[in-house]
């Protein structure tokens, strides 16, 4: 029990100076985390803008072969989603960004899917049989492919004129 007011300006100048050290605490925290986010693409999915990953510097010129909608879900680089060895395709090629698999497509077919801009990705991975007309494209991220989930898109094949 406290017994003189000295004590108790004590005990509010302790608190002051541990409250000051929480708030300096929290803020520390709450910048290295979002620079985490930042860093590991958890906060969002930049990939489906028209700006990140080209596939190649050079401009072509692209005619429209075919049209479709179908199924679309997404995957990425983890034992859970795939084989073995979950950096290598069906093609034998390592995953990267513009990687699809798709079983109704031959491999090397390229595609443009909506929502992705001027990305054209390229059928490279199978996927399990049951899934015969949907296009699986590969994310990078676990939280990227989360994300997109699964939903109808239109994608064109498409060819270099």
């Amino acid at each position: 029990m406290l017994e003189s007011g000295l004590e108790v300006v004590y005990l509010f100048n302790y608190l002051d100076y541990y409250k000051n050290n929480i708030i300096a605490f929290i803020f520390i925290y709450l910048l290295s985390f979002s620079i985490y986010l930042f860093i590991f693409n958890l906060a969002g999915t930049p990939y489906i803008s028209n700006n990140n990953f080209k596939i190649s510097a050079k401009q072509v010129r692209l005619v429209h072969l075919k049209s479709e909608i179908v199924k679309a879900s997404a995957y990425n680089s983890l034992k859970s989603q795939t084989d073995s060895d979950p950096w290598t395709t069906a093609s034998g090629k390592r995953c990267r960004w513009g990687t699809v698999a798709a079983n109704f497509l031959p491999f090397g077919t390229k595609l443009k899917i909506e929502g992705f801009g001027d990305t054209v990705f390229v059928v490279e991975d199978r996927m399990a049989k049951r899934f015969s007309r949907t296009i699986d494209i590969w994310f990078p991220h676990y939280n990227s492919a989360i994300k997109f989930g699964r939903r109808d898109i239109r994608y064109w094949i498409v060819a270099e004129k």
